[in-house]
C-alpha cells in the first residue's frame, strides 16, 4: 500500500503513556500512517495545519486548548479533516459540545482496538461512528436536558416526508453506529444503495449530517 493510499492520522492526547501507546499500536496498521502526535489542543491545531491529516484522534480534556475548541479551530481552516473524539468520562458534557463542533466519531478510551480502528477508518471514508456506549450516553443526556430540538423547516419548505420501510431499516442501523459497508452486508444491499438511502433520509428529515441523523433516531426511541 502506497503512502498516498494510507489514512494520515494525528493523535492528540495529553497523557504521554497513552499517546505513545496509541501511536505505536495504530502505526502497525498497514492502512494507517501516524504523521504526528500532539500533547495539547494548540499542538493539535498546528499539526492539522502542517500535516493535513485525514483523521485526528482527539482527546477531549487537554491543557491550553481542549478537544472541542481544537476541533472547531481545525474544521474552520481545514473542513476536510475528520475528528474522532476520545473521552474517559461517562457523562462528559464536552461530548455533546463536540457534536456541534463537527466531530465525526465518539469513543470512550476503554473502547476495544477494533472499535478505535473502525472509527478511524469510518471517519476517513466519510462514515461517522457512534460507539454503542457513547450513543446511549448521548441519548440519556438529550432526554434529560431536552436539548435536541427538531429542526424547523425553512419558509417555503414542506414538512418532513415519511420514510419508507427500507429507509427506516437503514436509519435503525445508522443509529446503531454502523457504517455503509456493514449495513449493506446485513441488509443484502449494494453499498452504493445504502449510501443513496442515507442521502435520501437526510433530505427528507432536513438534517445536515449522519451524526445528526443518528442522534435524531436515538432521541425518538
Amino acid at each position: 500500500m502506497s503512502d498516498r493510499e494510507k489514512i494520515r492520522l494525528v493523535i492528540a492526547e495529553d497523557q504521554t503513556v497513552i499517546r505513545k501507546a496509541l501511536s505505536a499500536l495504530l502505526a502497525l496498521e498497514e492502512d494507517i500512517d501516524v504523521v504526528a502526535t500532539a500533547a495539547d489542543g494548540e499542538q493539535a491545531v498546528a499539526a492539522a495545519l502542517t500535516y493535513a491529516p485525514d483523521v485526528i484522534l482527539m482527546d477531549l480534556k487537554m491543557p491550553r486548548m481542549d478537544g472541542v475548541a481544537a476541533t472547531r479551530a481545525i474544521l474552520a481552516k481545514a473542513p476536510q479533516t475528520r475528528v474522532v473524539m476520545l473521552t474517559t468520562f461517562d457523562a462528559d458534557e464536552l461530548v455533546f459540545e463536540a457534536i456541534s463542533a463537527g466531530a465525526s466519531g465518539y469513543l470512550l478510551k476503554e473502547a476495544e482496538e477494533s472499535e478505535i480502528l473502525a472509527a478511524i477508518r469510518g471517519a476517513a471514508s466519510g462514515e461517522p461512528r457512534l460507539s454503542p456506549s457513547i450513543a446511549s450516553k448521548i441519548l440519556a443526556e438529550f432526554r434529560r436536558v431536552k436539548t435536541y430540538v427538531k429542526p424547523a423547516a425553512s419558509p417555503g419548505v414542506e414538512d418532513e416526508e415519511p420514510l419508507t420501510d427500507r429507509e427506516k431499516d437503514v436509519l435503525a442501523h445508522v443509529a446503531a453506529g454502523k457504517g455503509n459497508r456493514e449495513i449493506a452486508k446485513e441488509m443484502g444491499l449494494a453499498e452504493g444503495t445504502v449510501k443513496n438511502h442515507v442521502s435520501t433520509i437526510l433530505a427528507k428529515l432536513h438534517l445536515r449530517s449522519r451524526t445528526e441523523l443518528a442522534i435524531r433516531a436515538l432521541s425518538e426511541r
